[in-house]
């Protein structure tokens, strides 16, 4: 079995982000720019922005984090969104989530110019995703296609199963696979027989956040597995698939922690210089 080695393949994919700064910046005599706006105190999200910008800073990217206290007004959070819209410096903008109850996600979300949504939530990039065209890709879904990718570089005609029909996952992982000609069903709670899905799949992506859901009798010899799930358990953090069982059929399988995890902060960055070309054309 191949362990997918998500940690390595984000350490690649910035070092080539690395030297697109370094040429963008020659060429344009300015760098991409990446502001984070982090409300609260959370600590997991204390430590995924603190990732962002260290990564961010890495690769040669002009990085912000604006703080603010949990009591802070909607308006106030909208306002600063919109200034950060028109500043010409700021090439992506990400609101760090959760937000507290008081501020409204989706009127957050659709206040940023899906020209700068790095995070890919806008509805606008939403349905230019959903219709094949050019988008801003959500960095979770992107980071498991590019480590499906390098390990079957050809996935036509590929069975494909995703688990978890989230906004943030399930939904914009099958529209990148249907892209790559997959068969994709998208599964969930109300699924009559999950296991007989999984069963059937050259590819799954399980993204649903049940602990170890996915076991060795669910996949089929040489299948590739695609661990999105992050749960805290007495036995530690375990994936949404049981390592253990599924090492012994899977073709290849991610790990957790350490399989898309850090690919999904590389592809943060990658959005963010992606953004930063489109709006130099």
């Amino acid at each position: 079995m191949i362990l997918i080695d998500g940690k390595k393949a984000a350490a690649e994919l910035r070092a080539e982000l690395k030297e697109e700064v370094a040429e963008l910046k020659s060429k344009h005599n300015k760098v991409p720019g990446l502001t984070v706006i982090l409300i609260g105190d959370l600590t997991p999200s204390q430590i995924y922005v603190r990732n962002k910008e260290k990564s961010a800073n890495e690769v040669g990217l002009k990085s912000e984090v604006i703080k603010y206290p949990d009591s802070v007004e909607e308006k106030t959070v909208l306002e600063k969104i919109q200034e950060l819209n028109s500043d010409e410096t700021v090439s992506g903008i990400l609101v760090q989530l959760p937000l507290p109850k008081h501020i409204d996600k989706q009127k957050v979300i659709e206040a940023i110019d899906p020209s700068k949504d790095v995070d890919g939530f806008h509805p606008m990039n939403v349905g230019n995703l959903s219709s094949g065209y050019e988008s801003s890709i959500p960095c979770t879904p992107l980071g498991c296609y590019l480590l499906i990718k390098k390990i079957e570089p050809n996935l036509s005609g590929k069975k494909a199963v995703v688990v978890g029909r989230s906004n943030l996952n399930g939904k914009p992982m099958t529209q990148l696979l249907l892209k790559e000609n997959c068969t994709v069903t998208i599964t969930h709670s109300k699924t009559k027989d999950l296991k007989a899905e999984c069963l059937e799949a050259d590819i799954i992506v399980a993204a649903v956040g049940i602990p170890e859901l996915v076991r060795g009798d669910w996949v089929k010899k040489d299948a590739i597995v695609i661990d999105v799930g992050i749960n805290k358990t007495d036995n530690g953090i375990v994936g949404d698939v049981h390592f253990g069982e599924v090492s012994k059929n899977a073709k290849a399988l991610t790990p957790v922690p350490g399989g898309v995890g850090p690919m999904t902060i590389a592809c943060l960055l990658k959005n963010t210089i992606d953004c930063f070309k489109r709006s130099q054309i």
